[in-house]
C-alpha cells in the first residue's frame, strides 16, 4: 500500500498547515460539531480538483503550467493567466511561508517550553526544511512526507478520541447542513484553507514524477482520494477536539491544547505540540517546492528538481518565511496583494482545468466524464462566490 501512496500525501499535507489547523479549532471552540459538514464538503471538492490535476500531469507528462501556455493560443490571454499565476504562487507562497514555519515554532514551544533557544526556533524549523528540500529526491520526500503525515494524523485523531465526542452528534454535523447565525464567513475560511490554489500544480507536477503510464491512472486516482480523504479526518479530528476545549477564544492552536490540559494532563500539550510541529513543517516544504515548480514551468527551465535555477526559487521562498518570522516583519501590503491574487487565481484555475480536462487534444479518451463535469461546474461556482469575497475582504467591502 505505501509503495502505492504519492503526490496525494504531499497534497493532504499542504493543506492541513498551520492555517487549517486555527480555522479549523475556531470552527469547534465557536460552533462545536456544526460546521463538520463544511468541512466534508471541502474535502470532496479538492478531491475532485485534484484528481483532475493529477490525471492531467500523467496524460500530458508535463506540469499545469506547460499545458495552459501550450493550449492557451491568444497571446495576452496566456501572458495574463502566467502573470497571476506568477504573482499569487510565487510572491503568495512567500508572504505565507512565515505563517506556515510560525506554526512549527509554536509546536516546537508547547514541547520544549519557551526556553533561550525560542528565538532561533524559526531559524532552526527553516535550516531542517532546507537539509529536506536540498538533499532529499522525490522518492525520499514522499516518504518522509508519509511519515509526518502519519504522525499529524494520529496526533489529532488521538486528542479527538480523548474527548469521548457524541457519535450521533458528529453524524448531524456532518450530514445535516446549518449555518448558525454568524457562521458564514467561517465556513468560506473553511473551505478557502483546504481548496488551495497552489496543490493543483503542486499536484499536477509531482503526478508526473511519479507516474509515467495512463495504466496507472487507476493508481493515481486512489492516492489522490485515500490521502486527501485521511487529511479530511485530521480537520476534523481537529474540529471535534476543539467542541470539547473548554475555552472561550483562540489565538493559536496551542490555546486549545492549553484549555484541554486540566481535562487531560500535560498529554494533550504533547499531542496538539507534536501535531502542530508536524503540520508546520511539511506545509513549510510544500509552498517552496510548488512555487518553484510554478516558476520552472512559466520559464522553461530544465533540470526538474536538480536544477539550479529551481532550487534558488525554493530557496528564496523559505529565506522569506523564516526572515519576516525571526524579525517580527509581517509584510501586510505583500499578504494582501497574495490573498487578492489567490482570489483571483482559484476561479481561474477551476475554469482552466475544466476547460482542459475536456479536450480530447490533450486528454484523449481520459477527458471528463458526464457526472464529473456536473461536480467541476458546481466547484467552479463556488471557487467564483470564494474568490470575489477574498477580493472584497482585502479591499474591506465584506
Amino acid at each position: 500500500m505505501f509503495k502505492k501512496i504519492g503526490p496525494g500525501v504531499l497534497v493532504a499535507a499542504a493543506f492541513v498547515g498551520p492555517g487549517t489547523i486555527t480555522v479549523c479549532t475556531l470552527a469547534g471552540v465557536r460552533f462545536g460539531y456544526t460546521l463538520v459538514w463544511a468541512v466534508l464538503l471541502s474535502i470532496l471538492a479538492t478531491i475532485i480538483l485534484q484528481e483532475m490535476a493529477g490525471r492531467i500531469g500523467v496524460i500530458s507528462q508535463n506540469g499545469l503550467v506547460d499545458v495552459i501556455k501550450e493550449e492557451l493560443k491568444i497571446k495576452w490571454i496566456k501572458n495574463t493567466v502566467i502573470g497571476i499565476v506568477l504573482g499569487a504562487i510565487l510572491i503568495g507562497n512567500a508572504a505565507y511561508e512565515a505563517g506556515n514555519i510560525g506554526g512549527a515554532t509554536l509546536g516546537l514551544e508547547g514541547l520544549l517550553g519557551e526556553t533561550v533557544l525560542s528565538t532561533f526556533f524559526p531559524a532552526i524549523i527553516g535550516f531542517f526544511a532546507f537539509l529536506l528540500l536540498w538533499f532529499s529526491s522525490y522518492k525520499t520526500l514522499e516518504k518522509i512526507f508519509v511519515g509526518l503525515v502519519g504522525i499529524m494524523g494520529v496526533c489529532f485523531v488521538v486528542s479527538a478520541i480523548i474527548t469521548k465526542p457524541s457519535l450521533i452528534a458528529i453524524a448531524k454535523g456532518m450530514f445535516v447542513p446549518k449555518l448558525p447565525e454568524g457562521s458564514l464567513l467561517m465556513v468560506i475560511a473553511l473551505v478557502g484553507t483546504t481548496v488551495v490554489p497552489y496543490n493543483l500544480f503542486l499536484h499536477a507536477s509531482l503526478a508526473k514524477e511519479k507516474w509515467k503510464s495512463k495504466d496507472q491512472l487507476s493508481a493515481v486516482k486512489w492516492d489522490t482520494v485515500i490521502s486527501i480523504a485521511l487529511g479530511g479526518i485530521v480537520s476534523i479530528a481537529i474540529v471535534i477536539t476543539a467542541s470539547a476545549a473548554p475555552i472561550q477564544e483562540v489565538g493559536n492552536v496551542m490555546d486549545m491544547a492549553k484549555g484541554l490540559e486540566p481535562l487531560f494532563g500535560k498529554g494533550a500539550i504533547y499531542f496538539m505540540g507534536i501535531g502542530l510541529l508536524a503540520a508546520g513543517i511539511t506545509s513549510a516544504i510544500t509552498a517552496p517546492l510548488a512555487a518553484a515548480f510554478v516558476a520552472s514551468s512559466c520559464f522553461g527551465w530544465d533540470g526538474g528538481m536538480k536544477s539550479k535555477k529551481f532550487k534558488l526559487t525554493w530557496f528564496i521562498v523559505l529565506f522569506l518565511g523564516v526572515f519576516f518570522l525571526s524579525f517580527d516583519i509581517k509584510p501586510i501590503q505583500v499578504i494582501q496583494f497574495a490573498q487578492v491574487a489567490n482570489g483571483i487565481l482559484l476561479p481561474v484555475m477551476a475554469m482552466l482545468l475544466l476547460w482542459i480536462v475536456n479536450k480530447k487534444s490533450v486528454m484523449g479518451e481520459f477527458k471528463n466524464t458526464l457526472l464529473q463535469n456536473i461536480f467541476g461546474v458546481l466547484i467552479v461556482g463556488f471557487a467564483i462566490f470564494l474568490g470575489a469575497k477574498s477580493i472584497l475582504k482585502v479591499i474591506g467591502w465584506f
